[in-house]
């Protein structure tokens, strides 16, 4: 009978279960709405743990009897409030946007490994290898640059142009033999 109590334990947890993620479900749709399309965009790491959290608020509130809906309501509301607060202080103060943003980096370009880049990312070759199939590309030296960036993906650049997108990338310049950009 114990096990069965860990696979149902009455109805009535199951009522307040499907009760809360309706109301979670709902909450959450009309705070997102309200805090615009940057609170789940994964634009760098500290909006990625900031999805993640929203999460767990979320199952925490439906799952644990000992959350109400009202904490995890709030708990919603001031964890997007504090995002949108630093999103939007970060515009303003550079400290500030260096200490909450990476900055995109250059493990690859026309087609060689740039190994201290990939070390100091922690990327192994496959990983480039991987990305560069993922993107169509069958040989790397068809690969203008692939480029970690600030959400962790791997970006790959297929053709040569005139790297304008690649200008607030650390190492591009120096790769390319001019002086290095930022760090």
């Amino acid at each position: 009978m114990r096990k069965l109590c860990m696979l149902f334990d009455g109805w009535s947890g199951l009522g307040r279960a499907a009760l809360l993620a309706v109301l979670g479900y709902a909450w959450l749709v009309v705070v997102l709405r309200l805090y615009g399309k940057r609170t789940l965009a994964k634009l760098n790491a500290f909006d990625f743990v900031v999805t993640v959290a929203l999460g767990s608020i979320l199952a925490t509130t439906i799952l644990s009897k000992s959350t109400t809906w009202s904490q995890g309501a709030l708990a919603v509301v001031v964890l997007c409030s504090l995002q949108w607060l630093v999103a939007k202080a970060s515009l303003n103060w550079p400290w500030l946007f260096r200490m909450t943003r990476s900055t995109p980096r250059l493990l690859l370009l026309n087609g060689s490994f740039l190994e201290k880049a990939m070390e100091q990312e922690r990327i192994g070759k496959s990983d480039i290898r991987a990305s560069v199939r993922k993107h169509g590309a069958e040989a790397l030296d068809k690969v203008h640059a692939v480029v970690l960036e600030t959400d962790g993906t791997l970006s790959v650049i297929a053709k040569p142009g005139d790297g304008s997108t690649l200008c607030d990338v650390i190492g591009y310049d120096e790769a390319r033999g001019g002086r290095s950009n930022a760090s």
